[in-house]
């Protein structure tokens, strides 16, 4: 009920009525009032000027009851006097930046009516947000005039604002529980003839993008033809391709058109997209964090993974919103729910976070992404007969990853090779194929059940985790959960994750064992560890309910985020880089930024690397150096040390922001200490010798100077020219320091041999001289 409660405080805040216009109410708006009416009665003795206060806690039978009633009292409280100063209800908008704050909690008896926090209010009156401030608004209006209060907008409340909402709020309260999105539910009697055409091609390029082998371009080509008959969820498609596969500006403006025209249609994937437009700025829109997060929010409502990935960012980071853990758990919790129901035995694709900025720091080091010579090379051994060249790329094509799309059919080819050559991983990994079904194979448990036996039988972990789901679930076999349990053991003890998430699951559950939560942990951090997505998923839960230990919702939110971002949605990392690497730099641009506002860290670092390097034209220079800042400072705070070094450089040269050594000194010390960023205690030893943002310490420069050569021996040069120089700088400090007449002094001859030290010099250098004719005398 947070979200009604939300919405409410969101469009009345606190109620202020005159005595006189409630009994007026009370008479149109039902037995919820009756009950004021009556407290007014019983204070018989009160005077006409005497105001109640009264929460949002009044019940309607719907929102437009609700809005009508506020409605009322406007006009005849606007009508009570000439003289009144103060509206009955009027609208207090707080922003910081790109943020709205809102507040539903009741004025003090007596006090103007303020009604917090209309999202329309603030598009209106606030411009739009310059990203490199960040403004906090707070107080009331008297504040707001002093010099150094920020400004509060105070006006009347946009009333056809709160009706469209509240009416929205009629047409979506049943989705107020954030029921499953469901794509296409528009009926064919709903839709024109030319309309059905595009939804039977529709679904023909759907066909096409669920095959591991997709011919993407005969996909798009036909969901192009089904937009132009006028099909909405090919219109919706054909946009995300123009606003995620467009290398130009031209193609944006069209997306954004077509978004907002579905997005009013109440499409929640448009409304997302039409927040990551605003949340960016991209399509023509000047960037507003606030319409940002009004279409977030109906987006999530209509149950929009992306959606619901943003704002469970967004309330878990505190952008626009005041951090909320509890929220951003609920949040990522339902977009985990769908992740995990969708995984298959394969375990779904391999996600990689492939770093622009690493691969530019090492040129030479791999990137994990495989060489099409090298894929060529493991090929031509398959050819030849080579077991594990068949195998390894058997499981390369079963599972995607490192550059390779999923083909099960190709990986089926590699198995059978390899199965017949008397592998037991091929007989296995056929097994599982089996048991899933794909468009390679039929789904067949017979079948699967011979590959896992033989393979089993071979003491394979693969084979026997196989056997024993089998056993659990009662496939071609009787169900058996003993021998289950034993299967799953024995893949357990040869270190198969699989073998260690069913362990899991059949302790916390108590099937065939008794119940034990801590054995169950032992498990899932184990299959954890070699990165099972369900295994992180059930620890996630087993932290958020508090089962087996102390309930923690940051540990719980931190696991549910690492799920989520295993979704299918991950493979536009991959779609990024290479676009990235061929050249399209404003593509992967887009993308990386959309990834980054659902929270993929390396995909804002690598958002901002682009952005550093000034590779994009789709913003201007300054603008591009204020974004970027914006970037780093997200990637930073999820822990990618780099950025956070570079986030201090920005402070320090003052690039998208004013010259600041103290932030640029606090960024360093953050890197060092909890990142043991070597670049960072060198900068931090720099700072200290020049006494920029803190007190000249010498002694502490070379400190840090030398922590820097420990941390990275890549360091050791830089430090020892560092140090060198730190050498003559003391020596000269230490000349400055002196008096120079006590050193005059102390360098006087007189002071030592008196007055006649002249006499003594020229006697000592005229013997040295007849020594050395003495000496260098021609021999008889």
């Amino acid at each position: 009920m947070w979200l009604k409660f939300w919405i409410i405080a969101l469009s009345i805040g606190s109620l202020v009525i005159a005595e006189d216009e409630i009994k007026k109410a009370a008479e149109e708006t039902g037995s919820d009032i009756e009950a004021a009416e009556e407290e007014i009665q019983d204070e018989s003795e009160t005077t006409i000027d005497k105001v109640e206060t009264f929460s949002a806690d009044i019940n309607f039978n719907s929102w437009s009851e609700l809005y009508d009633y506020l409605k009322e009292i406007e006009e005849a409280t606007s009508e009570t006097s000439e003289d009144a100063v103060e509206p009955a209800v009027q609208l207090q908008l707080m922003t910081d930046g790109d943020a709205l704050t809102l507040d539903g909690e009741n004025n003090e008896e007596g006090d103007p009516v303020v009604v917090h926090g209309t999202i329309g209010e603030v598009i209106h009156e606030v411009p739009a947000p310059d990203l490199s401030k960040s403004e906090v608004l707070i107080g009331d209006e008297e504040d707001a005039q002093k010099p150094d209060k920020p400004r509060i907008i105070t006006t009347k409340a946009d009333w056809t604002f709160i009706q469209h909402t509240l009416k929205k709020l009629d047409e979506k309260e049943a989705l107020v529980t954030m029921k499953p999105k469901q794509e296409d539910e528009i009926s064919d009697e709903e839709l024109t003839e030319d309309e059905r055409k595009g939804k039977e091609i529709f679904e023909k390029g759907k066909q096409i993008t669920t095959l591991t082998r997709t011919n993407r371009k005969l996909a798009h080509n036909l969901f192009v033809e089904a937009a132009e008959l006028g099909y909405i969820p090919a219109k919706e498609r054909v946009a995300w391709s123009q606003l995620l596969g467009s290398n130009s500006l031209e193609e944006l403006p069209t997306a954004r058109k077509t978004f907002e025209e579905l997005a009013n249609l109440g499409r929640p994937d448009s409304q997302t997209a039409m927040g990551f437009l605003y949340a960016t700025g991209l399509g023509g829109l000047e960037p507003n964090g606030a319409k940002a997060l009004l279409y977030y929010t109906f987006g999530a409502i209509g149950g929009s993974s992306w959606a619901q990935m943003a704002l469970a960012y967004r309330y878990w980071s505190g952008i626009g919103v005041t951090p909320s853990c509890e929220k951003a758990l609920d949040f990522y919790r339902r977009v985990a729910n769908g992740v995990a129901d969708e995984l298959t035995l394969s375990g779904g694709t391999a996600v990689h976070r492939l770093r622009l900025h690493d691969e530019a720091e090492n040129p030479g080091q791999s990137s994990g992404v495989l060489d099409s010579d090298l894929i060529s090379y493991y090929q031509l051994q398959a050819e030849k007969g080579d077991v594990k060249a068949q195998l390894g790329l058997g499981q390369l094509h079963y599972q995607g990853g490192r550059g390779v799309e999923q083909d099960h059919q190709r990986a089926l080819n590699y198995f059978l090779r390899a199965a017949d050559a008397g592998d037991a991983h091929a007989m296995a990994f056929l097994g599982k194929m089996y048991l899933e079904g794909s468009e390679a194979v039929p789904q067949d448990n017979a079948t699967a059940f011979q590959y896992f036996k033989a393979a089993a039988e071979r003491n394979n972990p693969v084979g026997q985790a196989g056997l024993g789901l089998m056993y659990l679930h009662g496939r071609h076999v009787e169900k058996d959960v003993n021998k289950a349990f034993q299967y799953f053991n024995s893949a357990a003890d040869r270190g198969w994750v699989d073998g260690h998430l069913q362990l899991g699951n059949m302790y916390l559950a108590g099937m065939g064992v008794r119940r034990d939560y801590k054995l169950a942990i032992k498990y899932f951090n184990l299959a954890s560890q070699a990165g099972n997505t369900l295994a992180i998923y059930q620890l996630a839960q087993m932290h958020a309910a508090g089962t087996g230990m102390i309930r923690s919702c940051h540990t719980a939110v931190e696991l549910f985020k690492n799920v989520v971002e295993r979704g299918k949605w991950a493979d536009k990392l991959m779609e990024a880089y290479a676009d990235y690497r061929d050249g399209h730099v404003n593509e992967a641009l887009i993308k990386y930024m959309l990834l980054s506002d659902l929270g993929y860290e390396v995909a804002q670092s690598n958002t901002a690397f682009i952005l550093d390097r000034k590779e994009t034209d789709l913003f201007n220079v300054n603008e591009t150096m204020v974004r970027a800042l914006q970037y780093l400072g997200r990637a930073a705070a999820q822990g990618y040390a780099p950025a956070r070094v570079r986030l201090g450089d920005y402070y320090y040269y003052g690039w998208g922001a004013e010259v600041d050594f103290a932030s640029a000194a606090v960024h360093y010390r953050i890197a060092s200490d909890q990142l043991h960023s070597a670049q960072a205690m060198f900068n931090l030893g720099y700072m200290h010798e020049q006494g920029l943002g803190m007190k000249q310490d010498i002694h502490l420069a070379k400190r840090f100077y030398d922590m820097a050569a420990e941390a990275s021996t890549d360091a050791k040069v830089p430090v020892a020219l560092a140090l060198a120089k730190l050498s003559v700088l003391f020596g000269l400090r230490y000349m400055t320091e002196k008096e120079w007449q006590d050193l005059t002094l102390s360098l006087d001859p007189a002071t030592y041999l008196g007055p006649d030290w002249d006499l003594y010099l020229i006697t000592t250098l005229l013997g040295l001289l007849v020594l050395v004719v003495y000496l260098r005398r021609p021999q008889p």
